[in-house]
């Protein structure tokens, strides 16, 4: 049988003032969210491109920063640089409670006001317009698209490629055992992408890393993958995490990937090493904005 091809932009191909005159003549209204903890090394820098670059020139509508439980002054520098700021604990508190990357993830939707949302990690460094700008033009310029995945080389030290081991190890056996049709993802795990509300809203986020995977998953299944597409950003230089990081990540993606295949085995579970406390991680997610009862879709 044969697999679908992802279609596949380039960043260089979408210049920004053309990208405004088109969000302008559809009548989108764009929101870029980044989820941060702990990241005000970095948060300052990225807020600012995207106000200076992309709020001044009629691309972005807002910048909206999610603020996972930091210990440090990531909010303040965030709001200083132009962010509108965001606790996550206050977005849908009725809700309870939620943990993890996808929670932050889940909770920028219901704060956001985009008919478009954009999300960037907030680790980049030397960020540029062009990962906002590659996200949103596909779907500015190709109204059938619905969802945008970025791709791009992450260097590590000397070796050009040495970044996304978790997506090697783990996330490609997953995806070609469980989900081949998403095998032509290059990098299914980056967090680096962008979809329309109206999507977005119908569907579950799983709370913890493995919100990126659940997605791609649920979008195909819901919409097929002719309305997905990537691009590709060129180089990401960001923080790298310890190997001893890495192995919570991915057992959320295998617990997520083991729900969405239907098993009854993607549950809580208990990683155990060697010189490291036990770590307990239960895929939980949440429902679609679409069915919360205390969500209202924000207009700017």
């Amino acid at each position: 049988m044969r697999r679908p091809i992802i279609r596949t932009f380039h960043h260089a191909h979408f210049d920004v003032a053309t990208l405004v005159r088109q969000k302008s003549a559809l009548g989108q209204s764009v929101t870029v969210a980044l989820p941060a903890r702990d990241e005000e090394a970095t948060i300052g820098p990225i807020v600012d491109t995207i106000c200076r670059e992309g709020v001044r020139t009629g691309l972005v509508d807002e910048v909206l920063v999610v603020d996972d439980h930091s210990s440090d002054a990531t909010a303040e520098v965030a709001a200083a640089a132009g962010a509108r700021v965001v606790a996550v604990e206050s977005v849908l508190p009725d809700l309870g409670p939620g943990t993890g990357k996808g929670e932050a993830l889940y909770k920028s939707v219901a704060a956001s006001t985009g008919d478009i949302i954009a999300w960037c990690d907030a680790d980049i460094v030397d960020f540029g317009l062009h990962f906002v700008a590659g996200l949103l033009g596909p779907l500015l310029q190709q109204p059938e698209l619905e969802f945008v995945k970025g791709f791009y080389d992450r260097p590590i030290g000397d070796d050009p490629q040495g970044g996304g081991r978790v997506t090697e190890l783990m996330a490609r056996p997953v995806i070609a055992t469980m989900f081949p049709h998403l095998g032509s993802i290059v990098q299914p795990l980056s967090g680096e992408y962008a979809g329309r509300r109206r999507l977005l809203e119908q569907l579950p986020f799983v709370q913890g890393y493995g919100v990126e995977l659940g997605l791609l998953v649920d979008i195909a299944e819901r919409r097929g993958t002719e309305v997905m597409a990537q691009v590709d950003l060129g180089v990401r230089h960001h923080r790298n995490r310890p190997i001893e990081q890495l192995s919570p990540q991915a057992l959320a993606i295998l617990q997520t990937a083991l729900r969405r295949a239907g098993t009854d085995l993607g549950g809580t579970a208990t990683l155990v090493r060697p010189s490291h406390d036990a770590v307990t991680l239960d895929a939980g997610e949440r429902p679609p904005l679409a069915q919360v009862p205390g969500y209202r879709r924000r207009t700017a």
